[in-house]
């Protein structure tokens, strides 16, 4: 008989068993194989007279692996629990504990890594389930379970939504909150003074040694008129500088970066990473090459952190050694396990990119350089800052060049660091320098941008809401329900979404609002480290909530849907606009009763002439909503593009040209 490990996903099982060898079979259990049960009070599936004991039972679709899981559990000496190093790996494990009645006869054991060394190290550790983070994962499971339930179903009664969340409406709210003040800002003029030499340009700052702002033209026009030509150098100061890199990533701050340098949604990042992570053929052997990519700690292991020290003075020389950066712990960081990083430094990104695909690539190289620079030397620069007097009135001009290169050597691609050279001040014959000319330069304030992913990823973090690995889900459900609209990758608040949240807020301000929230996370997190009854928790939320929600299935008015002017011509009944799974669309309001929707002919949008028959290029959908374009004349012409032609015939090969980021391209001929 053997050792029985069972694993969550069934992609590193093979790896796994590889590494522990013939005494060893290892198994999935293809996530979790229970869940709540829909039965009990409001469908909950949870005991709310008897502590919130939960009602569990077997997911649907899953009873015949739960039957196979038992028979190898017979068949086997001894259970291993390899699960995911996080609550929900945990609490994976309990299920299966519990379900497939373990009883002692078993150890669990995690790992942050799926490589040789870190599995048959954490094999050597093993230990009982962690109750407390088994209990932290149930306690957020049934408040988002009462949460969801009872307000989803309140929502739909009353207004055009499909569903309410803990943090998915918090979530909204920041983005209907941040729209709102968008509408209501009132753009102000403003002026900056600028003084333009030979090779700089100074800025008015000061008046007397006090800052000045400009806000009035009749203030800018007695400034100027105060002002020669002739600027007197007050002082002239240069300092060394230096600038440490960034830390290594965390799971929101790599699904931030990711998506501004290259442009990958939060979702294709963590499918892309755990791909990373569960293992890529690498020649002969199947490794991870990444280690854990849901955490929000920052910390690497003392082991790493001298092999990279190590990999940088042989690589790039000593001076490029840098040192472990101290961290202000933040609340509400579960440590866990580190930072998102390679399993060795020695494997470069071009070392292993035939094994990967392009975009495997790109994320691995960004991984591996973002966790190499953190370790490296800081940059270093000579900072000037001058002060030119003019009439008591204060110019400051700065430069700053680039001394020593450190962690840049290798991050230049990710962040930006442009040179600006001042002149040598110290070669002047006068301290006095005499303008080209001084002009006054009109502004205006600008509102707050639209939250895009990277950024709303990044004030939910800020705020302490939700959890890494929830992130992507919240940003994913508020696109399924309709609740945003994207634009030039902003979101953009639909009218069902601001109309949800404007009656959330007017019965659950208490509850669903960013302080509630974030209080609730790290009372959560108490939880997990057995500071906090769970069960006491959840008497102490649902006190207070349910008595809201009875509240407002009493006074909350049915928003009713907006009227188009027209009458059904089937029943006679006022034709309205409604809000459905495609968008907006114009239904009776006797539904169900009269189910009358009129037919809308689609008019599409011509692009240019097909240059393959005689059709035109439209704008087409995939079955997912992605645009692309291709011929009105399809099947019979199938001439598609992911870009969008121009109208314009490649002069090689008589292709269409298309528009590829900034540039015009040619398919065929810019391959």
């Amino acid at each position: 008989m053997k050792n029985l490990v069972i694993v969550e996903s069934p992609s590193k099982s093979k790896t796994i068993e590889k590494y522990l060898g013939k005494d060893y079979k290892v198994t999935s259990s293809k996530g979790h194989i229970r869940d709540l049960a829909t039965s009990g009070k409001y469908g909950l599936g949870v005991d709310l007279e008897n502590n919130f004991k939960p009602n569990y039972k077997v997911i649907s679709g899953k009873g015949k692996l739960v039957t196979e899981l038992k028979k190898e559990v017979k068949n086997s000496d001894y259970v291993i629990l390899a699960t995911d190093p996080d609550r929900e790996g945990e609490a994976i494990s309990w299920h299966l504990l519990d379900t497939l009645k373990l009883g002692d006869n078993y150890g669990r054991v995690v790992f942050n890594e799926i490589t040789e060394n870190a599995i048959k190290e954490a094999f050597k550790k093993p230990r009982n389930i962690d109750m407390d983070l088994v209990h932290s994962q149930e306690s957020r499971r049934i408040l988002d379970r009462i949460i969801g339930f009872r307000l989803s179903k309140l929502m739909q009664s009353k207004t055009e939504g499909k569903s309410a969340g803990r943090v998915q409406s918090v979530a909204l709210k920041l983005i209907v909150d941040r729209e709102r003040e968008i509408e209501n800002f009132n753009s102000e003029e403003y002026y900056t003074i600028d003084a333009y030499f030979n090779d700089f340009e100074a800025t008015l700052t000061k008046y007397k040694n006090k800052k000045i702002e400009i806000k009035s033209p009749v203030l800018k026009d007695e400034i100027l008129s105060k002002l020669s030509n002739a600027f007197n150098i007050e002082s002239v100061e240069v300092k060394e500088k230096k600038k440490s890199s960034k830390l290594p990533f965390t799971t929101s701050t790599l699904t931030q970066l990711a998506n501004q340098k290259l442009n990958f949604s939060a979702s294709k990042t963590m499918k892309l990473a755990q791909a990373l992570y569960e293992g890529k053929k690498l020649g002969n052997e199947t490794v991870g090459i990444i280690s854990y990519m849901r955490t929000d700690s920052v910390r690497l292991s003392d082991v790493f952190t001298k092999d990279t020290f190590s990999f940088i003075k042989n690589n790039y020389g000593s001076k490029y050694v840098g040192h472990v950066k101290k961290t202000k712990e933040k609340e509400n960081v579960q440590d866990a396990h580190e930072a998102i990083r390679p399993t060795s430094i020695n494997r470069t990104p071009e070392s292993i990119k035939n094994y990967l695909s392009a975009d495997e690539y790109k994320l691995y190289n960004l991984i591996y350089v973002r966790t190499l620079a953190s370790l490296m030397a800081d940059a270093k620069y000579n900072n000037t800052s001058v002060v030119l007097d003019n009439n008591d009135y204060k110019f400051n001009a700065s430069g700053q060049v680039n001394t020593f290169d450190g962690y840049l050597k290798i991050y230049k691609e990710f962040e930006t660091t442009n040179d600006k050279v001042l002149p040598d001040f110290s070669s002047y014959k006068s301290s006095v320098i005499v303008s080209k000319e001084i002009k006054a330069n009109s502004h205006f304030t600008e509102p707050p941008a639209r939250f895009k992913e990277d950024t709303l990823i990044k004030e939910l973090e800020s705020l302490g809401i939700g959890r890494p690995s929830t992130y992507v889900k919240i940003i994913e459900v508020l696109k399924e329900r309709k609740y945003i609209s994207m634009e030039n990758k902003k979101f953009i608040p639909t009218t069902v979404g601001v109309q949800v949240t404007d009656k959330l807020q007017e019965y659950f301000s208490s509850i669903i609002n960013v302080k509630y929230t974030s209080e609730m996370e790290t009372d959560l997190d108490k939880v997990a480290e057995g500071k906090y009854v769970w069960y006491e928790l959840l008497n102490k939320f649902y006190k207070d909530f349910e008595p809201l929600v009875e509240e407002a299935y009493t006074k909350m008015e049915k928003e009713r849907p907006e009227e188009t002017g027209e009458l059904c011509p089937v029943c006679g009944k006022p034709l309205v606009y409604r809000h459905g799974k495609y968008g907006k669309f114009i239904a009776c309001s006797g539904y169900p009763e009269c189910k009358y929707i009129p037919k809308v002919e689609k008019s599409a949008t011509i692009i240019c002439k097909c240059p393959k028959c005689d059709g035109d290029i439209i704008v087409k959908k995939t079955k997912r909503g992605k645009e692309f374009y291709g011929c009105s004349n399809f099947p019979k012409c199938k001439y598609a593009s992911w870009d969008k032609p121009t109208g314009e015939i490649c002069s090689k090969c008589k292709e269409l040209l298309v528009m590829k980021k900034d540039s015009v391209v040619c398919p065929n001929c810019d391959k």
